[in-house]
């Protein structure tokens, strides 16, 4: 174990949101463009229900899996949003949708498999991949950053492959050819598919697409998602899985020993997000793709490369050196970004988060611009 996690590398992102909260800390002027958590507060019908819930005595065990109402509301949810045939059966809920993804490939991965990640990519499924003692299999995208060649990546020890639509960095929303192709090498080669769409909700153009929907995928696909996004949940820590009762009890297995279960009171507010007022999340992506347009404004009246973002609360941009472009920017002008090497191999990027405030979006773009001189 001990070698594995040498191979593991702290998460750059939550290093960089850190050490601008130091330095907000100290008084500096900070803008931190580096979190991915949206800055709105979680909508008050749902932390009503975790208080009601607290106050109707509902704080002790509850099933490993999770509470029946949330189980039967998310695989409601599922079939009728995404058109995965799921029953409550197929569902586990989890202390985050990074324990989800966790607990998959605890489930699923042996070592020596190996698992495709798409170049650029969150930086927990390198680590998670590893964890397990498998072996991650970087591929680059394409200049689109909309597909991939997969294809020329699978081996005899291909277990697994990891999309992430709408997609952390790029805030690229993947077209359906591009699912239908991971689709077929996936039946073709007898592989696992983890689909993490904890962004879903989240998309300014294109239409999001469920790949355990496609014919033939549904047994073959773990369905990774969760409250923090859309619901501004991050610190909640509530996510689930959807996948075959076969791959759910083997999680589950794993949840039993270690976790238990998500926190009790926590799972009748998630209850409460997915059967409740829904123009909160409305709102709140109205906000974003505000936010979005003038930071693509922006970016195009300085003249600066990016990957065009339908979807999430990202811009990759390109900078030339991201490491040393993240650490000037950070100690010269106050503004945190994260590098792109945290996400692969695109060291020439920063990725640039627009979940804050209008007033940040525009002192950045001004500190942007002033900093863009000298470097």
């Amino acid at each position: 174990m001990r070698e594995r996690l040498n191979l593991i590398k702290p998460s750059a992102t939550l290093r960089i949101s850190a050490l601008a909260k130091e330095l907000a800390k100290q008084g500096k002027p900070v803008v931190n463009m580096s979190a991915g958590e949206p800055d709105f507060r979680t909508p008050q019908h749902i932390v009503e229900s975790a208080i009601k819930a607290l106050n109707e005595g509902k704080h002790f065990y509850t099933p490993t899996r999770g509470i029946p109402e949330l189980l039967e509301a998310i695989a409601e949810k599922v079939n009728r949003e995404n058109g995965i045939p799921a029953k409550p059966e197929n569902v586990i809920v989890t202390a985050g949708a990074k324990y989800a993804i966790f607990l998959a490939m605890q489930a699923l991965l042996d070592e020596g498999d190996e698992v495709i990640l798409l170049d650029p990519a969150w930086v927990s499924y390198e680590a998670n991949v590893i964890m397990a003692n498998a072996k991650p299999i970087w591929v680059k995208h394409d200049d689109s950053f909309e597909d991939a060649p997969i294809e020329d990546y699978i081996t005899s020890k291909t277990k697994m492959i990891v999309i992430n639509t709408p997609n952390n960095p790029t805030g690229v929303v993947y077209p359906r050819s591009f699912l239908k192709k991971v689709a077929d090498l996936a039946q073709d080669h007898d592989l696992y598919v983890l689909s993490d769409e904890i962004y879903e909700k989240i998309i300014y153009e294109g239409k999001h697409y469920s790949i355990a929907s496609f014919d033939g995928m549904f047994e073959r696909t773990i369905t990774v998602n969760g409250f923090s996004k859309a619901y501004s949940m991050t610190g909640w820590r509530l996510g689930y899985a959807v996948a075959s009762e076969e791959i759910i009890k083997a999680m589950n297995k794993i949840q039993s020993h270690s976790i238990s279960h998500p926190t009790s009171f926590v799972q009748y507010a998630g209850v409460t997000a997915l059967k409740g007022d829904q123009s909160c999340v409305d709102e709140m992506v109205k906000a974003f793709r505000r936010r979005r347009d003038r930071i693509v404004e922006g970016l195009n009246d300085l003249g600066i490369d990016y990957v065009y973002p339908k979807g999430a609360f990202y811009v990759f941009m390109k900078v030339g050196d991201g490491t040393a472009f993240a650490e000037r920017f950070l100690k010269e002008e106050y503004v945190a970004v994260t590098p792109g090497e945290a996400f692969g191999s695109y060291k020439d990027y920063v990725r640039i988060s627009y979940a804050t405030s209008d007033e940040d979006i525009e002192e950045f773009l001004r500190r942007l611009s002033r900093f863009m001189e000298k470097f």
